[in-house]
């Protein structure tokens, strides 16, 4: 298997399976896929954080409101791999439970990954709410 269809191996299972159990109101598994390693760098939708520790620190907190998931879809949009680094841009659909209460967002997501020791780990993510679809003319 060449690196980019190894990567995205990764992708597919592992970090889509820390994504979905972050939305149930789990981090560890978010845990296993982000890096310890500096630099760390959160942009989030809602949070952001620089360094691992930090990033660990939100992530615990975004759990501690995730409850119940109902659905998660991603979009990848473009994914590409360079070496030790790999980059995607994906859209995220995501129904759950926020502090209790239902709800669905679609968030726009460019992260990128360092391999470390022979492992992807994500290093840098930037989230923001998808805007409303224009209309046509």
């Amino acid at each position: 298997m060449d690196d980019r269809n190894d990567f995205l191996q990764w992708f597919n299972t592992t970090w889509r399976r820390a994504e979905d159990t972050l939305h149930n109101g789990d981090a560890a598994a978010r845990f296993t896929t982000w890096s310890d390693r500096k630099p760390v760098t959160l942009f989030g939708a809602w949070h952001e954080a620089l360094g691992p520790h930090a990033a660990r620190e939100v992530f615990l907190k975004l759990a501690d409101g995730f409850s119940h998931s109902v659905s998660g879809d991603i979009e990848l949009i473009a994914a590409d791999v360079s070496g030790d680094l790999a980059y995607t841009v994906h859209r995220a659909t995501t129904s759950t439970h926020v502090n209790g209460e239902p709800s669905a967002y679609v968030l726009r997501v460019t992260q990128i990954y360092r391999r470390e020791d022979g492992e992807w780990k994500v290093v840098h993510r930037h989230a923001d709410t998808a805007p409303p679809a224009a209309e046509g003319p």
